[in-house]
C-alpha cells in the first residue's frame, strides 16, 4: 500500500460503509455508551460485535472479563431492541509479537475483511485491548488492505508516559498493530479524549427517564463513578464514544497524520520519522459530540 493510498483509507466511512465494533464492554461504563451510539446512528452496515478481553477489578482474569463483556453486548441488545452477530474474543493477551490468540472474534474480522467488495473497506472500531485485532492480523496479513482500525488507546504523544488500561494490558497486541502498516486511525487517552466528559448532573438531567436505555446509561454512570470518585462534584470521561464520533462526521474531532509511533514495554512510546503514517486524532469537539450523543440516545435534541 502506497501512502497516497493509505491517506485515502483514512477517510471517515461513509453510509452503509461496514463496521465491526470490537469492545470490552464490561470494563467500566463507557463502551456501553459507544455500542448503542454506534445503533443509534443508524448510518453503517454493522457486521458483528467482538468480546475483548480485560482483567481488572470487574473481572478475575482476561478471560472472564470478555465473558462478561459479551453478555453485558447481549443485555445491551435488549435494551436497544436491536441486534447484529456477537462473538466471543480472546481469552487471553498475546504470548508474544508473533503468536496469534485463537477466537471466534478473530475469524470474524479476517471473514469479513475478506469479503469486502473491490474499492470497499471494513471499519473495524477498536475501543479495548487490541488483542483480537492483532490476532487476526497476525493470522491474516492480506487483510490490511481491506481493513481501516479505529483505535481508542495509548496517551498523547506528548504524554509522560503510555501506561493507558487499553495499550498496557497487551503491549504485544498493540506493537503488532502499529508496526503491521494497516491504516490505523488512534484516538489517545490523555491529553485528547480525556477531554469528553460528562457530570453526574449533567446526565442525570438530559438522560434520566427518557427510555430505558437512557435511565440504564445514567444509573450504571452514575453508580459506578460515585463510587470511586471520592468527591461529589465529579466529572467523567465517557472514553469510547470517541472512536464511534470519529467515524460518525467530521465535525466531532481534529486529527492529522503522524509517523507510526511505536509503543515500547517500559511504558513510553519510540518516535522514528521514517515509519509509515497514521491518522491521529488531537482534539475533541466535545460539546458538539456529546450534543449528538444525547440526541441520539434519548431521542430529544437538548434545548434551553
Amino acid at each position: 500500500m502506497t501512502e497516497a493510498e493509505r491517506v485515502l483509507a483514512f477517510a471517515r466511512p461513509v453510509a452503509g460503509d461496514a463496521v465491526i465494533l470490537d469492545t470490552d464492554t464490561y470494563n467500566e461504563i463507557d463502551d456501553q455508551f459507544a455500542l448503542a451510539y454506534l445503533f443509534k446512528l443508524k448510518k453503517f452496515d454493522i457486521r458483528a460485535i467482538t468480546a475483548a478481553p480485560f482483567y481488572n477489578d470487574n473481572s478475575s482474569s482476561p478471560e472472564d472479563g470478555m465473558v462478561k463483556s459479551y453478555e453485558e453486548i447481549l443485555k445491551l441488545f435488549d435494551l436497544l431492541g436491536e441486534s447484529a452477530p456477537v462473538y466471543m474474543g480472546s481469552r487471553t493477551y498475546l504470548p508474544d509479537e508473533t503468536t496469534p490468540v485463537e477466537s471466534p472474534a478473530a475469524d470474524a474480522i479476517i471473514e469479513n475483511a475478506r469479503s469486502m467488495a473491490p474499492g470497499k473497506r471494513l471499519y473495524v472500531a477498536a475501543i479495548g485491548a487490541i488483542t483480537n485485532v492483532a490476532s487476526a492480523i497476525l493470522k491474516a496479513p492480506d487483510i490490511i488492505e481491506k481493513i481501516t482500525v479505529v483505535w481508542l488507546g495509548g496517551h498523547a504523544i506528548d504524554w509522560n508516559d503510555t501506561r493507558e488500561f487499553n495499550l498496557y494490558q497487551d503491549v504485544a497486541a498493540a506493537r503488532v498493530v502499529f508496526g503491521s502498516g494497516v491504516p490505523l486511525v488512534q484516538l489517545p487517552c490523555m491529553g485528547v479524549v480525556s477531554a469528553f466528559t460528562s457530570s453526574k448532573y449533567e446526565l442525570e438531567h438530559w438522560y434520566a427517564g427518557k427510555n430505558p436505555l437512557a435511565d440504564y446509561l445514567c444509573r450504571n454512570t452514575v453508580e459506578y463513578t460515585d463510587k470511586r470518585s471520592g468527591i461529589p462534584c465529579w466529572t467523567k470521561a465517557i472514553w469510547d464514544v470517541t472512536a464511534i464520533g470519529w467515524m460518525a462526521g467530521e465535525g466531532f474531532m481534529r486529527s492529522r497524520l503522524i509517523p507510526a509511533p511505536i509503543p515500547e514495554y517500559d511504558g513510553h512510546y519510540a518516535i522514528d520519522a521514517s515509519r509509515h503514517l497514521i491518522c491521529y486524532v488531537d482534539y475533541i469537539e466535545r460539546d458538539k459530540l456529546f450534543f449528538d450523543l444525547t440526541e441520539k440516545i434519548t431521542g430529544v435534541a437538548p434545548q434551553y
